[in-house]
């Protein structure tokens, strides 16, 4: 298929000068953009939602991560498996009992807190809560693929993804911060699961954008095929370390601003750190990269773990916020460049599945970051949760190093599935 953008750009310009005015051109790519947004922002607010009511109700900063982290390991368990089942029967047939199921346990999870019950029972809501969490922005991710296909603006939609996830980050903790503090300890997750209902019903509405099923004949995906992609196990090795520093941010610096006695900072803080991460976002996608994507990743992941280990050394808000901005500007090359690699390693038939591979690993690091992160901050000292990012990081630039050639696009039409229509790698720079 060919791209579908408008005003027919010419060649060179669409291959050298790739930007997201002619992105936002494509035809039919408002559809799905807007009820898109609206349908991925509860994603930033509900661990901190989780977080902030659990520690409201049990004074602990360990229950509340690991209720969180509950929540975060059954999403990244289910997460690909409804990616597959996206790819095979359609995105609506996933999103709208998905949507209904999270919206009720997320409001029994809340129910459940705030009648003190045990931390068994809050686990037993968190489960289903997490694994319903519904995969937005993987499936607007595969839209774009279906759209553009082999087009240079494949690069420009992974950046154009990126800054908007971080934008729902930006204002996402900033929300749910507000509602907790300035309205009630339930308010968060309240919120978050009436977007998720209204936002998600929005977007599984929108049908004529959604990529074609793959569910019978010779197009059908073998199991567990996208993961057979060795670059994309290589992938989520990384993504899990940038899931550590989400989760490692989020309950280090909700303990930070609680303990100097101004928890409202939170908010601020953490939209400083995904400020950061948008910024940059915008800057990748602004520009026509000579580099390979493989060298790219290698170097921003780099640059990620640099940064990342200096957090624990933070003893005020201004360079808290300074270093966190940072760390910010460098997770979204990472993620650029991740998930534009999937484009060339992954066939379209399948990438559903590989985005939410890849979502997950991010939900399961944070899980587990924010697991340990605030099993130091009640046992060590202020601060030590942000160890937490810098061992995560570096454990994953240590494979990255290791596994780079994985990365190549040779190996995606061996391991992928039969059947899919074969496609010629195409440079995504």
């Amino acid at each position: 298929m060919a791209s579908t953008v408008t005003g027919e750009p010419s060649k060179e310009s669409a291959s050298t000068r790739p930007g997201y005015g002619q992105l936002l051109r494509t035809r039919g790519a408002w559809t799905f953009l807007l009820p898109g947004f609206a349908a991925r922002q509860p994603f930033a607010m509900l661990t901190i939602s989780i977080v902030l009511l659990v520690q409201h109700t049990t004074g602990s900063y360990g229950a509340a991560g690991a209720a969180a982290a509950v929540t975060g390991v059954s999403m990244a368990v289910f997460a690909p498996y409804s990616g597959r089942l996206a790819d095979r029967y359609g995105q609506r047939a996933v999103l709208v009992p998905g949507v209904l199921v999270h919206t009720v346990s997320g409001l029994t999870l809340t129910a459940l807190a705030l009648a003190h019950a045990p931390l068994w029972a809050l686990f037993a809501a968190a489960v289903p809560t997490g694994a319903s969490v519904p995969q937005v922005g993987p499936m607007v991710r595969a839209r774009w693929g279906m759209k553009l296909q082999d087009s240079p603006l494949m690069t420009t939609a992974a950046a154009f993804e990126s800054v908007t996830d971080e934008l729902t980050f930006v204002v996402g903790p900033l929300l749910a911060t507000a509602l907790c503090t300035a309205v009630d300890p339930a308010a968060g997750l309240v919120t978050e699961a009436t977007l998720t209902l209204v936002g998600g019903l929005l977007f599984a509405a929108q049908r004529g954008t959604q990529p074609a099923v793959t569910g019978g004949g010779h197009t059908r995906v073998e199991h567990g095929s996208a993961l057979r992609v060795p670059g994309v196990r290589v992938l989520i090795v990384t993504f899990l370390g940038i899931g550590s520093v989400f989760g490692g941010m989020q309950v280090s610096l909700a303990a930070f601003t609680e303990s100097i006695g101004r928890p409202g900072l939170n908010g601020v803080l953490y939209g400083t750190f995904a400020a950061g991460n948008m910024l940059a976002g915008l800057v990748c996608g602004a520009i026509a990269w000579k580099v390979a994507p493989q060298r790219r990743l290698l170097v921003g992941y780099a640059a990620l773990a640099l940064a990342a280990s200096g957090l624990w050394a933070a003893h005020s808000v201004l360079v808290l916020a300074a270093l966190g901005l940072l760390v910010g500007m460098c997770i979204a090359p990472s993620l650029i460049t991740g998930y534009t690699l999937v484009e060339s390693l992954v066939p379209a038939g399948a990438r559903t599945e590989a985005f939410t591979w890849l979502t997950g690993a991010v939900a399961l690091g944070q899980a587990a970051a924010v697991t340990v992160a605030g099993q130091l901050e009640d046992r060590l000292w202020g601060g030590a949760g942000f160890l937490v990012p810098m061992g995560g990081t570096l454990l994953a630039l240590t494979t990255l190093v290791a596994l780079r050639s994985r990365l190549s696009a040779r190996a995606a039409g061996r391991t992928v599935a039969r059947g899919v229509g074969h496609r010629v790698p195409v440079a995504v720079d």
